[in-house]
């Protein structure tokens, strides 16, 4: 693991990297010196560093994602778990680090290169962000009609396809304020999925939701995984979420990811930060502040 390179940070900054540093115990288990393009990580970040607004978000991260698998991103809020996401897709980049998605370093690619790696990227976003103004089958041909040169009867089979993967056949031509919010992050998702995209980002899919939406989703999730494959990445702070679908988990805290496997040893971790944070405990490091 390299030293951390917090020398030009201000006290406070300084402050938080030793707290996170009293928990960073996985990172040999990345093997984050091998080979960048290596087909065991869709996704690797190296050391990376990020501030908004004089304020350290990302405090030298290190997280590898699996290939071909459902991976959770968990943390508190305010843990920079937004702010990974962004410069996982390029809407933001490191201060410093590296961030290989697919084999290709994300801060050095040229625009078209980087849209291009986008296009192979689909991202549920947390109210599916939907345009207000289109009905749910305009929403999800909007991708196909801008980055394919597909006819529109290619088209309507792709997005008849993907609305009846998520039950939405029957809100074809419903407007996004007439849909539950349920409904609204399943159009979302038949979104995300009409380009075939190798890898899915879910933003917090559960938020807003009941729990028994939030399973009737994560059941979803699971079952597009089963069907189409690819790298799913769930961002979230919803245990129950984790216990559901998660499959490799990476626990994010100021910054850093605390301890990161598979499930069994990350529900199992004597890590005392991932013991309290998974079991929902007030005792432990985690506090109010």
């Amino acid at each position: 693991m390299p030293e951390d390179s917090g020398g030009d940070l201000d006290p406070e900054g300084r402050a938080t990297l030793e707290q996170a540093s009293e928990f960073e115990y996985h990172s040999n288990e990345l093997d984050l010196t091998g080979d960048p393009a290596d087909g065991n990580w869709s996704i690797r970040c190296v050391d990376v560093y990020k501030r908004l607004g004089g304020v350290p978000v990302l405090n030298g991260l290190n997280i590898a994602i699996p290939d071909e698998t459902i991976t959770v991103v968990l943390g508190p809020s305010g843990t920079g778990k937004s702010v990974l996401i962004k410069n996982l897709i390029g809407l933001m980049f490191p201060d410093s680090g590296e961030i290989i998605v697919k084999g290709q370093s994300v801060p050095s690619l040229t625009m078209p290169k980087l849209l291009e790696l986008r296009r192979k990227i689909g991202v549920l976003f947390q109210d599916g962000a939907l345009f207000g103004s289109m009905s749910v089958y305009d929403n999800v041909a909007f991708p196909l009609r801008q980055h394919t040169d597909f006819s529109e009867a290619k088209i309507s089979e792709i997005v008849r396809q993907r609305l009846t993967d998520v039950g939405l056949t029957d809100a074809i031509d419903d407007l996004p304020n007439q849909l539950s919010g349920g409904m609204r992050k399943r159009a979302g998702f038949a979104r995300a999925l009409v380009m075939e995209p190798e890898i899915v980002i879910f933003d917090e899919p559960d938020s807003g939701l009941d729990p028994v939406r939030t399973a009737l989703l994560c059941d979803l999730i699971q079952e597009m995984h089963t069907a189409y494959g690819g790298t799913y990445i769930v961002v979230t702070h919803n245990i129950a979420s984790a216990r559901q679908i998660g499959e490799y988990i990476a626990l994010l805290w100021r910054g850093r990811i605390v301890e990161a496997g598979d499930a069994e040893r990350m529900f199992s971790s004597e890590n005392p930060f991932v013991r309290q944070f998974l079991s929902g405990s007030a005792e432990g490091p985690l506090t109010m502040d």
